[in-house]
């Protein structure tokens, strides 16, 4: 089994009386792909904040690439890249003038157009954020998170917003960056997405984690327990005929 590369024990994060998380732990391979679920309000997204050391704990003890939280919050956040959302990128800048900019804040030189060339945005290397499609948008954010040379990146709801094409895309983009050795950890509301994208699922309710095993083996506990779909499922959904007739450059999942 591959080495922990996040482990969370006991944490805890309060706002007066309310408990957001309550006393959570579960670790993070290295190399994996990690979802954290759960509904709204689940706590899921102040959990990640915690580890990605954006948001103070209540307690217990969390341990990212082997650093403290409590005393080495500095050197995680150089091991570590978050996914911004579009609104924090300065407008009048291009594509490699905020992928510079970005490696500036780390203190690093990057090539600009060999990171755009992982997400598929070379040709756009002179453009601004504002006129990128949604999809392309979402690359681009994905990229943000590369500029250090993480060996974590957290992404928060990566496909939100998109259509199947560019949906599809992001998947292969996050399976090529996992394949080239970064941990992924991320959150969706889409459960397909999870079943196809994560090796291993924690879903958390009520600040409470609840399960956590991969999307097989915590279907096989499901049907154990007698669970059937009301319905046959067939061998394709309209996803995929949309894919079919529209997808130019895209097989079916």
């Amino acid at each position: 089994m591959a080495e922990p590369i996040i482990t969370v024990n006991n944490l805890q994060k309060r706002y007066g009386n309310f408990e957001a998380v309550r006393g959570l732990s579960f670790t993070i391979h290295q190399g994996e792909i990690f979802g954290l679920l759960g509904p709204n309000g689940a706590g899921k997204s102040t959990t990640l904040e915690i580890i990605e050391t954006l948001r103070d704990k209540t307690s217990g003890t969390v341990q990212v690439c082997g650093y403290d939280l409590d005393s080495q919050a500095e050197l995680i956040k150089q091991v570590i890249g978050v996914q911004l959302q579009s609104s924090g990128y300065y407008p009048g800048l291009t594509l490699t003038q905020l992928l510079s900019l970005f490696a500036g804040l780390y203190n690093t030189v990057v090539d600009p157009l060999q990171i755009l060339s992982l997400v598929n945005l070379a040709d756009k290397a002179s453009a601004k954020v504002k006129e990128l499609s949604g999809g392309q948008r979402q690359r681009f954010s994905i990229a943000t998170t590369l500029v250090n040379r993480p060996k974590v990146i957290f992404l928060d709801e990566p496909t939100t917003g998109l259509d199947p094409q560019a949906r599809r895309s992001l998947w292969e983009l996050i399976r090529t960056i996992r394949a080239s050795g970064t941990t992924v950890v991320l959150t969706t509301h889409y459960m397909d997405e999870a079943e196809y994208l994560c090796d291993r699922i924690a879903i958390m309710d009520q600040g409470k984690l609840i399960a956590l095993d991969t999307p097989d083996a915590l279907i096989d506990q499901l049907l154990e327990k007698g669970f059937e779909r009301k319905k046959d499922v067939k061998a394709a959904t309209l996803e995929d005929v949309f894919i079919a007739l529209t997808g130019h450059t895209l097989e079916p999942i």
